[in-house]
């Protein structure tokens, strides 16, 4: 009889053990629209903004210096996401569908862009369909104009929130931005006074308790913080007295000359601020619920923006400031392309672990699949995967970037290069080159194109090198 029930027990433990082996993980990738790298106090500790749940996940995580988006603005960043790819050879680059009032006036014409996130593209999430996953996204799309290229056609179970837009909408009877109602034809109206980045939030958590016993990939992407600047009724009040108990240096400048534009340099915007401390919270509602359902030893939760904070613009008026990074949205410099990214996972080996090896937006997409131990084939992102769990950094090459288009920030047509801590950008209206050393000057304050005449050269024909390579379009002279 103990012969039997120690047999038993036996065939019991080891069952347990296989389940846990053969058990999938979990993947939560939290996008947040338009967050700044200084917009994180892990990051920036001067940053007027409190986010002390993502300072705790990256106490409990890994937090990236050096992350960068694909793109300085939203739905070439968001395709690169999607599929690995760079946003050149998806044709994306300027947000869908993109608009330039003062084009007639143009010195150049610029390349026309395509209007949605083709269907042929292996998605994310379609890689994770077939692989046996539950795939859900909340929040903003904005990778086509029409239904058809919607979520819910390119890979997702579920699709709640995601449409055509890139921002809450504004209109007298309709919708009424962040708040309810939000005239989303994804999304049903919420009672009055409900906040959007709550109700996303809400909509998430009630997904985890529906799937604890299947494998989900939880694709959560917040309008916030993009405009319009709608104060979270919560904290409002308090950055508003916290702004005013606020000591500036006198005579300090808040505004700064970018080209056209004008970059804000100072972070005091208590909407903003409450906008940021909403999309926090939330943050941290998500990992308490992985934490009480008991998924958080199963689940990897991926922090990330899709370009830099709003800090420039056409006269005064952004609602944010990059810190010690140049300019920001719209912008190939620092400010406009390298955003927070926090990690947190099962494997990760040094929690509270600082780097800055530099990734961009399109390595999550080999190094969730190769996690997930799913195979995919090689496109432009690089797994890093190993490096999450404690093995060596993986080399890279460089990265490079391309706007030939206008933006609203005062961007002209350009497209940049990083290769070690040099770094090239290209205009290309005046087709001069400006030339950075990242590593002495992270804020790109000295162009060094002129002393050092033959780098710059040899940068932009890297720079061009890879544009070809990647299809890149160009602008033309009228």
């Amino acid at each position: 009889m103990k012969k039997i029930l120690f047999l038993l027990y036996l065939g019991l433990l080891i069952s347990s053990c296989q389940e846990k082996e053969e058990r999938k993980p979990n993947f939560v990738f939290i996008l947040v629209d338009d967050l700044g790298w200084a917009d994180v106090k892990a990051n920036y500790p001067d940053t007027f903004y409190e986010t002390p749940h993502l300072d705790q996940m990256a106490a409990e995580g890994l937090r990236f210096t050096q992350a960068y988006a694909a793109h300085p603005v939203c739905s070439p960043t968001r395709a690169a996401l999607m599929t690995g790819k760079h946003p050149n050879r998806l044709g994306i680059t300027d947000w869908i569908p993109g608009y330039d009032k003062f084009e007639a006036k143009r010195p150049i014409s610029t390349p026309v862009i395509k209007d949605e996130l083709a269907l042929e593209e292996t998605t994310l999430a379609e890689k994770f369909k077939e692989n046996g996953y539950q795939t859900f996204f909340i929040g903003k799309w904005h990778l086509g104009e029409e239904e058809q290229y919607w979520p819910q056609h390119q890979g997702f179970d579920k699709n709640i929130g995601g449409w055509r837009v890139g921002a809450p909408q504004l209109k007298k009877g309709v919708s009424n931005g962040y708040y309810s109602p939000y005239g989303n034809p994804k999304l049903s109206n919420g009672p009055e006074g409900e906040y959007l980045t709550d109700r996303l939030t809400d909509e998430s958590l009630q997904l985890i308790r529906e799937n604890t016993d299947k494998p989900f990939l939880l694709y959560l992407s917040f309008y916030s913080v993009h405009t319009p600047i709608q104060p979270a009724p919560k904290r409002h009040d308090y950055f508003i007295n916290k702004k005013e108990t606020m000591s500036l240096t006198e005579g300090q400048a808040t505004y700064r000359q970018e080209g056209d534009g004008q970059t804000k340099l100072v972070q005091d915007n208590a909407a903003y601020a409450s906008m940021v401390a909403a999309m926090d919270e939330n943050v941290g509602k998500i990992l308490k619920e992985l934490k009480d359902k008991g998924l958080d030893d199963n689940t990897w939760v991926i922090l990330t923006s899709d370009n830099g904070g709003l800090s420039t613009l056409y006269g005064e008026g952004a609602p944010t400031a990059n810190g010690p990074l140049r300019a920001g949205k719209g912008w190939c410099y620092e400010g406009g392309i390298r955003v927070p990214l926090i990690v947190k996972g099962p494997g990760i080996k040094t929690p509270g672990k600082v780097t800055d090896l530099p990734v961009i937006s399109m390595d999550f997409f080999p190094t969730l699949l190769s996690i997930a131990g799913f195979s995919f084939e090689e496109n432009d992102g690089q797994d890093f995967s190993s490096y999450l769990t404690g093995g060596e950094a993986p080399e890279r090459d460089v990265l490079f970037w391309h706007y030939p288009q206008y933006h609203g920030s005062a961007w002209k047509p350009g497209s940049a290069i990083r290769e070690g801590n040099w770094k090239l950008i290209h205009d290309y209206e005046s087709g001069k080159n400006k030339l950075f050393n990242l590593k002495n000057d992270p804020g790109e304050k000295e162009d060094l194109a002129n002393s050092l005449p033959e780098k710059a050269i040899a940068l932009q024909g890297r720079l061009m090198k890879e544009l070809e390579k990647t299809g890149g379009k160009f602008p033309t002279i009228k």
